[in-house]
């Protein structure tokens, strides 16, 4: 199979690349580096074919369609706190990018476009865990950019026959997540400075709490949905099901590091939800998903590689 993997230099994308790798497939890698890293791709460089170019050019992008017969379409801006401070930015490369995408897609007769939603489109609602048929209420420019990407998709699946899948992921972590921008995810953030006998840095109680989901979960889920036949136009929620705070996951990196965690607290960060956490029956049953590494693994995982890596 051959396969288009936009933001394929990134922590996700080039996880996913190594599977798809792994399995023999053809694989294109369109990024333009602004988030994601050459060198996570270093260990199959020669086995793909790389564009360096972004979702916001459409030429780059119908180049890059032309011969593929899937889009994992994983490009995007991934920060709530950044999408606060530069909404425009937000909205050009994931709502025009991926309208760029889906246009690209349909004209190169792909066969199939997986998008990589979010968990933010459920917005601060009460209600847990998040179900799929729950009506989405975002609060952040970030939220309102996915939810925008996955109407698109459905509408082109709808008046294109564009088959199109959004995979709604709830805070994913692990291996390759670039803890030095500002806009990291926190475990990144919080087992560098474990590692670096740094003080992490806590917005609001350390009580909120999040689906944490290991990256190698979505690997396989992503590439679940691209082959599962009959799941075409529909929304799909990837996490584990459960839910866990900051404060506790701190307390197995005091465990990981031998130390106290000596974490500092701050107020709590505009466009943060409180709680989130994912009903993923809807995913199981379509097409077989089932997370096969759970949090505390997967976080001894992550932690072991960025051990590895200082």
């Amino acid at each position: 199979m051959r396969y288009l993997v936009t933001g394929g230099a990134g922590f996700i994308g080039s996880n996913t690349v190594d599977e798809l790798v792994r399995r023999g497939h053809s694989i294109t890698v369109l990024d333009d580096l602004s988030g994601g890293k050459e060198q996570n791709l270093a260990g199959v460089r020669d086995k793909i074919d790389f564009i360096r170019g972004t979702i916001t050019d459409r030429a780059t992008l119908e180049k890059a369609c032309r011969a593929a017969e899937y889009v994992l379409h994983l490009a995007a801006r991934t920060s709530v706190p950044r999408s606060v401070k530069q909404p425009l930015e937000t909205n050009e490369v994931n709502v025009d990018g991926t309208l760029n995408v889906l246009v690209a897609a349909r004209d190169a007769g792909v066969r199939r476009v997986v998008f990589a939603s979010s968990s933010s489109i459920y917005g601060d609602t009460p209600t847990l865990p998040k179900h799929e048929e729950m009506t989405p209420a975002p609060i952040s420019p970030y939220g309102v950019s996915k939810l925008v990407g996955e109407l698109y998709g459905f509408v082109f699946h709808r008046i294109y026959g564009l088959d199109f899948v959004a995979l709604r992921y709830f805070n994913v972590f692990g291996p390759r997540q670039d803890p030095s921008s500002p806009y990291s995810g926190v475990l990144s953030k919080f087992i560098t400075a474990m590692r670096d006998g740094g003080e992490p840095s806590v917005f609001g109680d350390g009580e909120q709490s999040r689906d944490f989901t290991f990256v190698q979960n979505v690997v396989a889920a992503n590439l679940q949905a691209c082959e599962t036949p009959g799941i075409g136009g529909r929304a799909f929620n990837l996490g584990t099901g459960g839910r866990y705070t900051l404060n506790y996951t701190l307390q197995l990196l005091e465990q990981f590091a031998a130390r106290p965690a000596k974490a500092k607290y701050g107020p709590p960060r505009e466009g943060d939800i409180r709680d989130s956490q994912a009903d993923v029956r809807r995913a199981t049953q379509a097409f077989g998903y089932k997370p096969q590494i759970n949090f505390e693994e997967g976080l001894r995982k992550t932690w072991d590689w960025y051990s590895a890596a200082s």
